[in-house]
């Protein structure tokens, strides 16, 4: 029999798995649009996105499923009302979720739209404070959402150092589409953490990836979508997201059933760097402008007093 684990390995261990779950996410940001690239699908050809999105989730859920069910776990056998909560999960937070954010994606910069998307870590915390009573708001949670909304200002100013507030640039099918998807996993999020008390949040994931997939991909073909010419690279880039996506979603799921929901999605403050970091590297964006420099500092700086607090209470 091996030794229990200590709470500080534990704890270690849950910092580490958020940290991973993070790093897949960032990538996405340049992983999507150089999908985009690969697939020829232009940026205003919203039902190829759909398409595109759908087969990343359905063959991300289906994989999912199939694995759990080599595994021995329980995939069915569900009363109704379990059902219609996976189904509406898959609405929320893949399908509603992700048209949102690849139109969004589509019409923004990478580094923006990784700035942009860590506005769900304080849309988690501000639900989080209404539905857990162990959850609320400290002053140091609220004061960590103030200074994370205020980097968010900050990269949507001008360019230069004369931007101003009349300089403000924000377009509602970019930034604006980008904010709505965080604010829709935020509340895919509190709804998965509920469903995930009576159900394996892996069998959860799966179920809700492949229904939220299947929808996107039915919405992206009836409006006329359709992927480019399939290529090694086009072929292997979708792989890579459909790993990403069952990967990062199932872990995360775990977190969340297991911890407060404001401590774990306090670690997003990571996706942001790795979305960044990555979205420079691979798209060639521009990362030191100042605003954008300001505006990681804010976020990140933000999200930590967001995490400090929630992990004092831990």
């Amino acid at each position: 029999m091996s030794p229990p684990i200590s709470p500080l390995a534990q704890r270690r261990n849950v910092f580490l798995l958020a940290l991973f779950c993070c790093l897949l996410w960032g990538s996405s940001y340049p992983a999507i649009k150089n999908g985009y690239a690969l697939f020829g699908i232009d940026s205003s050809d919203t039902p190829s996105k759909l398409v595109f999105a759908g087969w990343r989730f359905a063959l991300a859920g289906l994989a999912l499923l199939a694995w759990v069910a080599a595994s021995g776990r329980q995939i069915s056998g569900w009363p109704a009302r379990a059902w219609g909560q996976l189904a509406l999960l898959g609405l929320l937070q893949t399908t509603l979720q992700y048209i949102f954010f690849y139109i969004g994606v589509a019409n923004t910069t990478g580094v923006k739209a990784s700035i942009m998307n860590a506005t769900g870590t304080f849309f988690s915390v501000l639900l989080a404070h209404f539905l857990y009573h162990n959850d609320r708001i400290s002053h140091a949670k609220a004061w960590g959402c103030i200074v994370g909304f205020a980097g968010v200002m900050a990269v949507n100013l001008g360019a230069g150092l004369a931007g101003t507030l009349t300089d403000f640039e924000f377009a509602l099918l970019g930034e604006g589409f980008v904010v709505i998807a965080a604010l829709v996993l935020a509340l895919g999020g509190v709804y998965g953490k509920r469903i995930s008390q009576g159900m394996d949040p892996i069998v959860m994931t799966a179920y809700q990836l492949t229904i939220g997939g299947l929808v996107l991909l039915a919405l992206g073909y009836a409006t006329g979508g359709a992927l480019g010419e399939v290529t090694w690279a086009s072929s292997s880039l979708l792989a890579y997201l459909v790993v990403l996506s069952s990967l990062a979603i199932s872990i995360w799921s775990l977190l969340l059933k297991h911890n407060r929901v404001s401590l774990i999605t306090a670690f997003n403050f990571m996706v942001p760097v790795f979305g960044t970091l990555l979205s420079a590297w691979f798209l060639e964006e521009s990362l030191l402008e100042w605003r954008n420099a300001v505006a990681l500092v804010l976020v990140c700086g933000g999200i930590w007093l967001v995490t400090r607090a929630s992990a004092q209470r831990a």
